[in-house]
């Protein structure tokens, strides 16, 4: 089974596939919103899931670019389940709070680079150009994208991720 990963923007968003068996980041990158979801439409099912990254409100006052990436976030639920409308095992929304947790126990102190660095302790390191590693060429929002499929793979009980549990 694979899982498709998305930490969503206001115009673009960030993308990670992970083969959930094998332990396998299988493609990632950053794509301008409209093309992402015209591919969520394309990816097969029910072999895939997806898991996307939900705003929560934490009582602060928000702005334009909030509500937009609201709107991608249903967009892209919708795009992904097409006719199965009614099929919410085809996804799992994730907060950015969730996804501390399930990687670091805790959210207080929990920042992109400590994410960053809990992904690299489990998925391997980035390495060089010569001697890349399992997570080469990942870069800012796909790393959150794969923050969202680690987190989701942690909370599910993911074949091989019983190590990963703190």
């Amino acid at each position: 089974m694979d899982i498709i990963a998305v930490d969503p923007g206001a115009t673009e968003s960030g993308w990670v596939i992970v083969n959930v068996r094998t332990r396998r980041i299988l493609a990632f990158g950053k794509l301008p919103n409209e093309v992402l979801h015209a591919n969520l439409a394309r990816l097969p099912r029910p072999t895939t899931h997806m898991a996307i990254e939900m705003i929560a409100s934490y009582g602060m006052a928000v702005g334009a670019t909030v509500f937009e990436t609201c709107v991608w976030i249903g967009r892209f639920i919708d795009a992904f389940t097409q006719l199965d409308t009614n099929r919410e095992d085809l996804y799992t929304r994730l907060t950015r709070a969730q996804v501390k947790v399930a990687l670091c126990k805790q959210t207080k102190g929990v920042n992109d680079s400590v994410i960053r660095q809990r992904l690299i302790d489990l998925w391997g390191a980035p390495g060089t150009k010569k001697n890349p590693g399992p997570t080469y060429g990942i870069k800012s929002d796909a790393w959150a994208a794969l923050g969202v499929a680690t987190a989701w793979m942690i909370q599910y009980k993911a074949p091989g991720t019983e190590t990963w549990r703190l």
